[in-house]
């Protein structure tokens, strides 16, 4: 018979505690934002409402969940993150199915949970490199991801959409990134020096193909 007193079933249990804490509240804040980034999207007027089902801007959700967990094990920065994303996906597509005319084809709200299951643990990971990293490098590295997929998301909007809000608003997000998130003036010009070659290869790699495969 086991003892549930004993020192490794504690520890087992407190454990247990803090998965499900956190990342109950990183789904839960992730479906709260959901929700707000469908209603932002009447609210903001023109072009600025593309901000509100931005990709860039719901890694920050990621990201945001990444930093606060770091000082728990990576694993959970990693689950918190992509919890983050799915919540932001079933929150906005829900509101979309019951608050809105519905949510139409499930193709999208599948192409985008696929994308929270990649990019929620990545910038998870970056959030905690960048709240915990032991070396300059993870806390270059994180901050610079999250600017480069702003970058990335600036670039989209003035070569393909033609949304010169979007754009501008993307590409000063990649500029206030690292200087708002460096320790020192030497990160900070790391980190956007870093930034702005991930936007690139970024755009390279994942928007040209798509944007190729819907034309």
């Amino acid at each position: 018979m086991s003892d549930t007193h004993s020192p490794a079933a504690v520890r087992t249990r407190a454990g247990a505690r803090v998965w499900v804490l956190s990342l109950g509240a990183a789904l839960g804040g992730g479906l709260a934002l959901g929700v707000l980034t469908n209603l932002a999207q009447g609210w903001l007027p023109g072009g600025w409402n593309q901000l509100a089902n931005s990709g860039a801007v719901w890694t920050v959700a990621a990201f945001a969940a990444g930093a606060v967990l770091a000082r728990r094990p990576l694993p959970v920065a990693v689950a918190g993150g992509l919890c983050a994303e799915a919540g932001l996906v079933a929150g906005y597509y829900g509101y979309a199915e019951f608050g809105r005319d519905g949510m139409g084809d499930l193709f999208f709200p599948l192409v985008w949970l696929a994308m929270a299951f990649v990019a929620g643990p990545l910038f998870g990971v970056a959030g905690a490199w960048w709240r915990r990293g032991r070396d300059r490098r993870r806390r270059v590295a994180g901050p610079a991801a999250l600017a480069g997929v702003f970058g990335m998301e600036g670039l989209l909007a003035a070569w393909n959409l033609h949304h010169a809000s979007q754009a501008w608003a993307c590409l000063a997000a990649m500029v206030l990134v690292p200087l708002l998130l460096g320790r020192t003036l030497r990160e900070r010009a790391l980190t956007l020096t870093a930034a702005v070659p991930l936007a690139l290869i970024a755009y390279a790699v994942v928007v040209i193909p798509l944007m190729s495969l819907s034309g």
